[in-house]
């Protein structure tokens, strides 16, 4: 008797933009046109997209809630924009404070039971523009340049889509660990 194939999944884990600079960022990536963005709520990724199996995703959720036990909320400013460009054609938002915080959760949600290799060395930031003409993302370097938010971020969520790029939020887990 063969076993069937597990069901695949896409999980992501991000911090996300509260309100109301997670709509006035996701309001603008839209009016550049980046229509994927419909369905990405505005977030700092933690863990980028990943194809894992239905199974996996029970153990990856137990293991996120040991890490927002371990890790303490912080302060998130984002201000200004950057670009990965010629590398990759990417506006964002910079993280101004709290990269170092980004960082110790990435590594902490990469070490779990859902593995994934990156392509390039982690630096949290907020997409604004993503494979959009060159024009285009020159005006939304130019026109966020000014953007300014600060917050704090207090929880990390588990999104997973099945192959239709909508993601869903599947736990929302506050951070708790002692500053």
């Amino acid at each position: 008797m063969s076993q069937q194939p597990e069901e695949e999944v896409t999980v992501g884990v991000a911090l996300p933009v509260p309100e109301p600079w997670g709509r006035q960022v996701w309001q603008a990536r839209l009016g550049y046109g980046e229509t994927s963005a419909e369905h990405i709520p505005t977030h700092v990724t933690l863990l980028p997209p990943t194809v894992t199996t239905v199974a996996a995703v029970e153990a990856l959720l137990a293991h996120l809630e040991q890490v927002a036990a371990e890790h303490a909320p912080f302060q998130m400013v984002l201000r200004g924009t950057g670009t990965f460009r010629p590398v990759s054609d990417v506006v964002y938002l910079q993280v101004a404070r709290g990269v170092s915080s980004c960082e110790l959760l990435e590594r902490a949600v990469r070490s779990g039971p859902v593995h994934r290799d990156l392509d390039f060395t982690y630096h949290p930031h907020v997409t604004v523009a993503h494979n959009l003409p060159h024009d285009v993302l020159d005006r939304a370097f130019e026109e966020l340049a000014d953007f300014s938010a600060e917050f704090s971020a207090d929880r990390l969520v588990a999104y997973a889509h099945h192959g239709d790029e909508v993601w869903r939020p599947l736990v929302s887990f506050e951070l708790q660990g002692w500053r």
